[in-house]
Parts: C-alpha cells; structure tokens; sequence
C-alpha cells in the first residue's frame, strides 16, 4: 500500500501520489482510451487510488473515461473533479463561472458523466473575478451538505482568496502548479495553505513532461500537441530549459533513478501536506512515476536539487498570456 496524506483538517486522506487524467483526452497528442482506461486499472491495483479529473477536460470526455474506469471500483477510489472553467459545444473557450447557480448545475453534471452519485473532492477550477469567492463557496458548501460532495478545493487561487474562502467554508485543497521549474507557491500560497491548515495539490509536477528529459528538440512534439503553443517549449526558451533538464538529469543518474522520480521524489519531500499528481495515459510511465515514492533524498540531495533549480529558473511563463490572467484569482 502507498504512503498516504492529509489534505487539510476535515477528514480527507488520500494517496502520496495522485494520477492526473488529463491528458488522456485532450491537449498532449496520442490519445487511446483502452491505454487510458488500463492505466487507470494499474493505478488502482498499485494502490495510486487519488485521481484528478476535470469537466473542462475534452470537454466532458475526460470524465466519461473515468467514470467508465472506476465502474465496479468506486469504493477504492479517491476522486476529484474541478468546475468552472467553461467551454462551448465546439470547444470553444467561454470563461468563467463561478455562480452559484452554475456551481449546483455543473456539480450535477459531473455526476451523471462519471457515474457516481458524490465526488470526494470538489474544486473550483479557476476563480470567477467577477462574483464573491464567498458565493462560490457558499454554493460548494450547499452541495457538502446534499451529499454530493465531501470535500471543497480551490486551483490556481492567490492566498488571499483561500484565506476568504476558507472562512466561508473549511477548505480541504488548493492545487497549483509546483515543479521544479515552477516554484511560484513558495512565495505566498504554500505558506497561507500551512497557516490555514489546507493540503496542496501540486498539478504538472513533470513540467508537462518537459522534466522528464523526452524532449530533445521542439519537433519531438507532434503538430496537435498542445505544448507546441506553450512558452517554455517555445524558441529560445526551449533551449534554456533543457539545459537545466540536462542538469536534472546528471543528478537523477547518480541517484540511480530517472528525472521523472527526482524531481517527483524533490516534491514529495517538500512537505506531507503536498500531494504531486502527475499525469500520464500510459502504463509505463505511470509505474516509473509511482517509483518515486521509494527515493530517498538527503538534505545534501535537495541542497543540490535547488541550487540546479531555483526560484524563477524556467525561462518563460507557465501559460500564455490570456490563460496567465485567469490564475491567481
């Protein structure tokens, strides 16, 4: 059985590792819902029972993979999904919606694409700017309360819109994006979460793959991959990243394992209140991740890790501009 950890105070436990399910439907090319499906069995006979979906994943699509993957399964797994993030029949982007009557709507809807009648944990995928966190939160809590949700969660939110709302209702997650390229919650939403006593879900843990070091040059990336349009695959700062990836990796090959551990096994030392869930739609790659969980690094290890890689080393922002603007809400 896996190492297990809390996320926040009320009561929700679930795996070290997490398996992020993403990709297994849109944005990164290759998409093969039996591999997906089959990864996600191997998750759960490993004992990586914490998945992470999203109803923006596909759209809806996502959702339906993992409800179909659980059926029979249901009581063995840890499942998460996110709303708010919201998107047309076509694809579309549409914004964001955080009112209140869209939180029971979606929340519904979810329900029915996973087949479940609850989600442990449910949370708000982006900040709606334009309506009261205290609403939003208020609309989650209603949701506690008919049983359809157990837990609530915050993604990409700035530390003062946790601190409102988890004064509005406890709080038992906030994901964010930390890697070793992406050390930004570090500064102001690790600490509040600590302060406050919430868990954090530490998403794109790999770099979107990038830390892996199965990047050599920008063609590696298929034309439909969404990562070509992404800052730090891009130009020059493809180049920059890779060398720290290169330095990554001259670590990971004195440690005896691969970057994908390191940098995992960095993560998991951070603190028991981090939960990484890296994503994968492949076995092979689900069971090397999982392997982390066995690295033992030494304060001389992570001295070293940091100085490889310190606050601010990624060359580029981590989203394009319009989609930089939705997080930190």
């Amino acid at each position: 059985m896996m190492e297990t950890r809390k996320l926040g105070s009320q009561g929700l436990t679930v795996t070290a590792l997490g398996l992020g399910c993403m990709g297994m439907s849109e944005f990164y090319t290759g998409r093969d819902d039996a591999e997906s499906v089959a990864t996600i069995h191997r998750a759960l006979d490993l004992g990586c029972t914490f998945l992470d979906t999203a109803d923006v994943y596909g759209p809806h699509i996502n959702e339906e993979l993992v409800g179909r993957a659980i059926k029979g399964r249901r009581q063995e797994v840890t499942l998460a999904t996110k709303f708010g993030n919201v998107r047309g029949p076509d694809g579309s982007w549409a914004g964001v919606n955080g009112r209140p009557e869209y939180v029971k709507a979606a929340c519904d809807a979810s329900l029915k694409r996973l087949g479940v009648e609850y989600v442990d944990l449910y949370q708000q995928h982006r900040v709606d700017r334009a309506v009261p966190i205290e609403e939003t939160v208020g609309a989650m809590a209603q949701l506690v309360k008919a049983g359809k949700v157990r837990y609530l969660g915050l993604s990409e939110a700035s530390a003062e819109t946790i601190r409102r709302a988890h004064q509005a209702h406890p709080i038992s997650s906030v994901q964010t994006e930390y890697s070793l390229w992406t050390r930004d919650p570090e500064d102001e939403v690790l600490p509040m979460c600590r302060k406050l006593g919430v868990g954090f879900i530490a998403y794109s843990p790999l770099g979107r793959g990038f830390l892996t070091g199965r990047f050599t040059t920008f063609d590696d990336l298929p034309a439909d991959d969404y990562r070509r349009f992404h800052p730090r695959f891009q130009g020059a700062n493809f180049q920059k990243n890779l060398d720290l990836v290169h330095r990554i990796e001259e670590i990971a090959t004195e440690k005896k394992c691969t970057p994908s551990q390191l940098a995992l096994a960095w993560l998991l030392g951070k603190g028991k209140e981090i939960v990484p869930i890296p994503g994968t739609k492949k076995r092979k790659y689900l069971e090397e991740n999982l392997g982390a969980v066995r690295i033992q690094l030494t304060a001389a290890d992570v001295a070293r890790i940091e100085e490889v890689a310190p606050p601010g080393v990624a060359a580029g922002p981590r989203y394009p501009e319009q989609a930089m603007r939705s997080i930190n809400g």
